[in-house]
């Protein structure tokens, strides 16, 4: 990826797309230094790391009245924990995606008489922040079961797991249901997939995430694929996968 302008960043929240309501979104990730100096150092300081951390740091225009309204999510969300994904391009398949599950720790709104009403808050990681890839768009309503684009995020190694974030962000019809899971294959025609992670049946907006338990898996592509349910369903969606 070249050099670039921020002008499409997309957050998207546990069951929100914020994007639209963002002008500024900062993610950070930072590993403790621990220091381990002794006499057999040759004079120079000797660190190791220690506990790793992230977060992610929004702002925008404020507004309510919906649950996909950042007033809304923020105070559904705060002080809870949930995933999110930041984009710094783009939300298409295949585009460069960060997930993390992590708290929403603080939501601020208010400023001075005559200025556009702004909000801030922050997520603090829960779990590890990971690189990976937008396996499903946001803008494509899905209606009956299916499968979702193959992508060739390779193998994941002993003690390395996939993550992945499912971001339910509208739901239509009269009873709907969409069940989710993460399948891998070694090819992108997925004649054999096997499922590594599931999600629960989700009926409303909202988010959840999953990671495999750590043991190597030699499948190289990977996708998301769910089960629809209910009369006249309809539902929107962001996912996001990575390996870390």
């Amino acid at each position: 990826m070249p050099k670039f302008v921020l002008m499409d960043t997309r957050l998207f929240a546990p069951g929100a797309d914020l994007s639209g309501a963002s002008n500024k979104i900062e993610l950070s990730s930072e590993i403790e230094d621990k220091d381990v100096t002794n006499y057999r150092s040759q004079g120079w300081k000797e660190i190791i790391g220690g506990l790793g951390s992230a977060e992610i740091a929004g702002e925008g225009q404020w507004e309510a009245g919906d649950p996909s309204m950042v007033d809304d999510a923020s105070w559904s969300a705060l002080g809870g924990t949930g995933p999110y994904t930041v984009c710094p391009t783009d939300s298409v398949v295949g585009a460069l995606a960060y997930l993390v599950y992590g708290l929403r720790t603080d939501y601020k709104v208010g400023d001075a008489v005559g200025e556009v009403a702004p909000w801030s808050g922050t997520i603090k990681s829960s779990w590890p922040l990971v690189r990976g890839q937008i396996a499903h768009p946001p803008g494509i309503a899905r209606t009956a079961t299916g499968t979702g684009t193959a992508l060739n995020l390779g193998p994941v190694l002993a003690g390395k797991r996939l993550y992945a974030a499912l971001h339910v962000l509208s739901a239509a019809g009269t009873t709907p249901s969409i069940t989710a899971r993460i399948e891998s294959d070694d090819s992108a025609a997925f004649g054999t997939p096997v499922t590594r992670a599931a999600f629960a049946a989700a009926t409303a907006p909202g988010g959840q995430i999953a990671r495999t338990d750590g043991l190597a898996i030699t499948d190289t592509h990977w996708r998301v694929a769910w089960d629809i349910t209910g009369t006249t369903p309809s539902f929107m969606l962001a996912v996001s996968l990575g390996i870390r």
